[in-house]
């Protein structure tokens, strides 16, 4: 039976398992994880009665699990997710949604290889996370989108070693290979997880030429990669802080299940950790456990005050306050029952709505909309 404490469940929605919802005015966009399901559209302006305005496919082959849409354009990626389909390729797809129940696609913005990841996006640059030609994994890319018909590429951004085809020598045959896993623009900051590689924090002043600021990474000693490097948008006891999300996913070698941190970055060439939060109850002695069980995301959209949503997985929705950045506390959760015919739920991602309304995915199938007393 789902469990709740200062949250109550208003609707769910039986869709398609996914990887991000997004909300925009009264529109709730759904990024799904697996073809043929790729992009679904609900009017939520009645959220205890949401209505399906449209659904995007995608081919066998390829998922389109991320979307982000703002000012009546939508942004959808394209990764590859097997082997069928070459042709259709890797990227993100442009979309006009000023009328939402009929998306028409401006644009296709390629990319070589296996395609995009994760990204940002603020109404006119995307902040990516692609495979390119001649690099060594994933970097980071910038793309302008002033003219959704043809973006344009104006700022690129590796790890040392990343770029084989300039001649880098690789140094980690003995290591994961690094990822840019999830740009986030604060400012004329970008704040990136790297995967196994941690965390990088990079100066774009000039969108051209981003500039490492500092890195840091735990992989070695906590096996769990970096998946989110959220800024908080107020000082925290005088302090300037990023909450940092390890994925409870390709650990590294047997581990507790993955938590999230909370750096002081007011000096930002020396970010130091503050402290650390685990749901109470799922690290029981720091065994070894199933992954998916600990965290995965915080929510992208704050709610202005100190709460920050995150979905953890098999534990559902999690309120954390980071007032105190020392020791952050919950107030607040939602452990939703699992879909038909899994055994747990896998909560994936979450994100608000300007009501306060809180939307919660599951990467196996449906959407939770809750209201909660906790902000």
């Amino acid at each position: 039976m789902s469990r709740a404490e200062n949250t109550k469940l208003i609707a769910n929605i039986d869709c398609a398992g996914g990887g991000q919802v997004w909300v925009d005015g009264d529109i709730l966009y759904v990024g799904h994880m697996r073809p043929p399901s790729g992009t679904s559209i609900y009017d939520i302006s009645d959220p205890s009665k949401p209505r399906l305005l449209h659904r995007i496919e995608v081919p066998e082959g390829w998922h389109s699990h991320k979307v982000r849409a703002q000012d009546g354009l939508m942004i959808v990626n394209h990764e590859r997710f097997g082997q069928a389909a070459p042709e259709f390729g890797g990227g993100i797809a442009i979309y006009d949604v000023a009328d939402p129940a009929n998306p028409r696609q401006i644009s296709k913005w390629m990319t070589h290889g296996k395609g995009v990841h994760r990204y940002d996006f603020d109404g006119r640059y995307a902040y990516l996370s692609p495979t390119a030609e001649g690099f060594l994994g994933n970097i980071v890319m910038i793309v302008d989108l002033q003219d959704p018909t043809d973006p344009q590429e104006v700022g690129r951004w590796w790890i040392p070693g990343q770029w084989a085809a300039g001649g880098e020598e690789n140094p980690w045959t003995d290591y994961v290979p690094p990822r840019c896993h999830h740009p986030l623009r604060v400012g004329n900051r970008l704040y990136v997880s790297y995967w196994h590689h941690g965390f990088f924090i990079l100066d774009i002043e000039d969108l051209s030429k981003p500039r490492l600021i500092s890195h840091r990474n735990t992989s070695l000693s906590f096996p769990h990669p970096t998946h989110t490097c959220l800024k908080m948008p107020m000082p925290l006891k005088g302090r300037e802080v990023m909450i940092v999300a390890d994925e409870d996913v390709a650990k590294l070698y047997p581990s507790a299940p993955a938590f999230t941190w909370v750096y002081d970055i007011t000096d930002e060439r020396n970010p130091i950790s503050l402290s650390t939060f685990q749901v109470e109850g799922v690290d029981r002695d720091g065994s070894p456990q199933e992954p998916m069980t600990g965290c995965h995301q915080p929510s992208e959209r704050l709610t202005g005050t100190t709460v920050v949503p995150f979905a953890w997985f098999a534990q559902g929705l999690r309120l954390i306050d980071f007032a105190d950045p020392f020791r952050p506390r919950e107030v607040g959760f939602y452990e939703p029952d699992a879909p038909a015919g899994f055994e747990r739920s896998s909560s994936n991602d979450v994100t608000l709505d300007r009501r306060g309304l809180i939307y919660l995915i599951d990467r196996q199938r449906g959407v939770d909309i809750i209201e909660t007393t906790a902000f």
